[in-house]
């Protein structure tokens, strides 16, 4: 079922909110962008999120095949979304990172299910062979 959740960054210039069925699941990726960060997201569609800030103050980080906006504060450097255009995965997507959404209980996190996914080897619906790390 989907709840609206209140994200931010650490500082909070960046601040949103996100119709979110985190019980649909959640994925962390070994990629090289997303093991460095440690990046948990859930997906959404774009019409499922709201910015609730400016835009100034948000920085825009992209790589390889560019189909991917890596957003992050420039006061704290927090990367609270990623937000792209997949084919593979629907189309227009955007990331919430789990970790910045806002008073989460961590009973509730550590009860939700995950799908772990090989970006690394661009074998994206596959698990890859170590997952401990993610």
């Amino acid at each position: 079922m989907k709840m609206t959740y209140k994200g931010s960054c650490h500082c909070g210039r960046i601040r949103y909110e996100a119709d979110i069925d985190l019980e649909a699941g959640t994925s962390r990726c070994n990629c090289s962008i997303c093991s460095k960060r440690r990046f948990w997201g859930a997906n959404v569609k774009p019409e499922d999120f709201r910015l609730l800030c400016e835009e100034a103050g948000i920085g825009d980080y992209q790589f390889g095949t560019m189909s991917g906006h890596h957003r992050f504060c420039l006061a704290c450097g927090v990367a609270p979304y990623v937000h792209g255009y997949v084919e593979e995965i629907g189309g227009a997507f955007v990331s919430i990172n789990i970790a910045c959404l806002d008073d989460m209980d961590p009973a509730v996190l550590v009860s939700l299910p995950v799908q772990y996914m090989d970006g690394l080897h661009n074998n994206w619906w596959n698990e890859p062979a170590e997952t401990r790390h993610m």
